[in-house]
This record gives structure tokens, sequence and C-alpha cells, in this order.
């Protein structure tokens, strides 16, 4: 049993904000109460946690991860991903399926849904949406639905074809299940992972416009609309991608999306001072396309935060801009960058951000979700809300380091990370 005393629980679900202490037993909160004496239990194995001082809030839940396994382990793995996920607050990741082989099969899904199942934190797997990820043919989604296929997607690629496209969403619909969709028509990407506009000229680079994102975000909203399924937009990166969004959030469809930290974060100058640790698709753009972020996760129309997690190795890293692959490494770093670009200027409140981060995730895809409430699964992170610490690439618990926040100074210092009532991180 561990007993949690005199933290301060932010907890949306249940709209709790209040100094109370946390009684976990068998993998589950067994009360919250204003005052538990260590006396009063009668076990010889209790351990006391002291979090006076301390914020306690439900797990993360990241909706959007890559652990590379199988098929590109030297970036990462089930393992260290998930090692990465407990130092970072995150209890459960939802894996996307490119994989090599992708998850379109069963071999493949069942491989990552076991080993997940020895990592400590709760392991989810999507499947392809397309067999191969080549966007023609549909994969059996009534069958990997029943082996434990959390929702569908060929992120990292478009379905170009919408008939494609809109047989999935019509199954989807019928299975009760997400699918989430990368947004990028490649016509309109001439070099990827830079924002096409001022920098990409400065550095003579074809860049990614924002229109590659635009046109395939209104018309899988346009999809969403007529099919009724549940549709998530992927790391939403420009205004209009946003404005569209919430335009057909009006209209009913049954459309989310997510936001990343380094796109609510950084703009494309970033490029300039970070390099290839900047590389990402789609790209962070320009300020005016962060602020806009910003204003989606204020009023809902953005509905979740997500990481992205894309874990490079330091030699693809070193690359030059063009030959590089995107993505950073974020699964780390997410909380921390939520308080720093959210909470403290005053954009959001703390119980919002996990709301953003936990919550409305874990309700995307179904999942049985109680906040921190007597019988609900004991996934908690304790963690200094405004207390300081340094991102150092030696202290990442990823094989990965390609990140553009190492050596910035960030708030939330995580002290515990605990799931299923066992203690995953500790500080």
């Amino acid at each position: 049993m561990i007993l949690i005393k005199g933290g301060h629980i932010v907890d949306p679900y249940t709209n709790t904000d209040k100094t109370a202490d946390i009684l976990i037993s068998d993998g589950k909160i067994q009360s919250v109460s204003d005052s538990l004496s260590p006396e009063e239990i009668n076990d010889n194995d209790l351990q006391v946690i002291d979090a006076s001082g301390l914020t306690i809030t439900p797990g993360l839940v990241d909706a959007h991860v890559h652990f590379r396994d199988p098929g590109f382990t030297y970036k990462e793995d089930i393992i260290t991903g998930s090692a990465a996920a407990a130092r970072g607050g995150v209890t459960t990741v939802i894996l996307m399926a490119n994989t090599k082989p992708a998850v379109d099969n069963l071999e493949t899904l069942h491989y990552i849904l076991e080993k997940g199942k020895t990592t400590g934190i709760n392991v989810l797997q999507t499947a392809t949406v397309t067999k191969g990820m080549k966007g023609e043919e549909l994969v059996d989604m009534d069958l990997l639905a029943s082996e434990g296929a959390a929702g569908f997607t060929d992120d990292g690629l478009p379905i170009m074809d919408e008939s494609v496209l809109y047989a999935a969403l019509k199954k989807a619909a019928e299975l009760n299940l997400p699918v989430a969709l990368h947004e990028e028509d490649p016509k309109f990407v001439y070099q990827a992972g830079v924002n096409k506009g001022a920098v990409s000229e400065k550095l003579g680079y074809g860049g990614a416009d924002r229109i590659a994102e635009e046109i395939m975000t209104a018309r899988d909203a346009v999809l969403a609309l007529n099919t009724g399924a549940s549709l998530c937009i992927q790391h939403i990166s420009s205004k209009n991608s946003v404005d569209i969004v919430r335009s057909f959030q009006k209209m009913g469809a049954d459309i989310h999306a997510e936001a990343t930290p380094h796109h609510f974060t950084l703009t494309e100058e970033a490029v300039l001072k970070y390099g290839t640790n900047a590389r990402m698709n789609p790209p962070v753009r320009t300020e005016e396309d962060r602020l806009s972020i910003i204003e989606g996760l204020k009023d809902g129309t953005i509905d979740m935060i997500v990481t992205d997690h894309a874990p490079h190795s330091a030699e693809e890293k070193s690359r030059p801009l063009d030959k590089a692959p995107s993505g950073i490494t974020g699964i780390e770093t997410s909380l921390a960058l939520g308080i720093k670009s959210l909470v403290q200027p005053g954009h959001i409140s703390l119980m919002k951000l996990i709301s953003l981060m936990s919550e409305n995730p874990a309700k995307f895809y179904h999942l049985d979700y109680k906040g921190i409430s007597a019988g609900a699964a004991a996934d908690l992170i304790i963690f200094g809300e405004n207390e300081n610490w340094i991102v150092r690439e030696e202290e990442f618990a990823s094989k990965a380091s390609n990140s553009p926040f190492i050596g910035w100074e960030l708030p939330g210092k995580i002290h515990y990370t605990i799931c299923n009532g066992n203690i995953v991180y500790s500080a």
C-alpha cells in the first residue's frame, strides 16, 4: 500500500482542486481523504510519500507516440520508450502504427501489446488504416479491432484516395473506434520539415506550405461530417486548419484535434537556432500560427495535447537539413512545456492542461478513466508545478536526445510517477 500525504490534487475528472491524502492498494485508489494517518492503516509494508508542497494529478495519456518497435529499435524500443514516458509523467501511451512491419496484421499487433505488458505503464497500439500504409486497400479493421487495436491511423503518411478513407471512416464509425490522420498533401511539400516562409527562403530550402495541411484537413472534415466517424486531425500546425476544425465542430462533425508542445512553444525561427532538431512534419510555423493553436486549446477546438514523440539517432540528426529525418523526442518534456508555454503565461489553468493531456485523450480512445477517485486505477504524477529543472541530454531515459529543448530551464519537476499502484519513476 502507498499513502500519499498532503499533496495538492488537481483533477479535472472529479473537478478536485484541494490538498488531500490518497491511499493506494492493489493497483487502485482506495480513498481520497482530507486526512489519513499511517496509524489508521493496518499494513506493515505501508509506504508513505510526503507530497507537501507538491501537486498530484492523474497520469498523462499521450495519444501520439512512436516507440519504433519493431523495425527501428536502434532509435527507441518499447522498454526504453516506456521508461521515458514514466519519467515524463505519462502512464498511458497510444502507439502509432508506422513500425516495420507496419501494424496491419495480428502478429505485429500482438507482439507490441505483449511487450507493452512488461513495461510498468499502459501501452496501447493503433493499427494502420491501409495495408502497408500504401493508401490503397483497407486492413481487416474488424479483426484488428477485435484483437485490441485502440484505433486506426496511417500516421506519417496522408491517405490521398478519399474513397478509401471514406470507406475506412464508415467502418470505424460502425466499430466505434477513432481514426487519427496525418494531414499533409505531398503536392505542397517541396522539402519536408520546415515551414515554407521567411526562414525557408533564408535557407534556400523548399519547405512545406501550410496549404498542404489545410487542404487535407478541410477534405477530411467533410468526410467526418458525412460518416459520423470520430476523427482526429493530428499535430495541427496552421491557423487556418484550426479555423476549419472549429467550423466543422459547429456543424456537428465528431472532429477533434491534437497539438504538440513544440507547435505551441516554437516558431519557424527555431530551425535557424536548433537546426535538424527543429525539423518536424508538419513544421513549426509562424507566431500567428502558434498563437492560433493556443487559442484553439483555450476554446476547446483543439482538445488534446500529445507529443508525437519521434526519436532518431544522433547520426541521423547530424545529417544536412534536407537529408535528416523529421521529428523530436518529446515525451519527457511535455508536461513541463505545457506549464511553461500555457499555464505560466496565463493562457489556461493547470486543471485545463491536465484535461488536455490526460482526460480528453482518454475519452477519445474510450479508455476507462476515472481520474483521482476511489476505485480508479492508481495512475498519478507527483510534481512541483513551479519547481524548475534543466533538460539535460545525458538524463533522458529515451535512447534518443533529438530535442531542441536541451539546456532549457523548465518548470514542473516530476518527483514520482505511479502507474497501476506501482512507482514507475522517482526522481
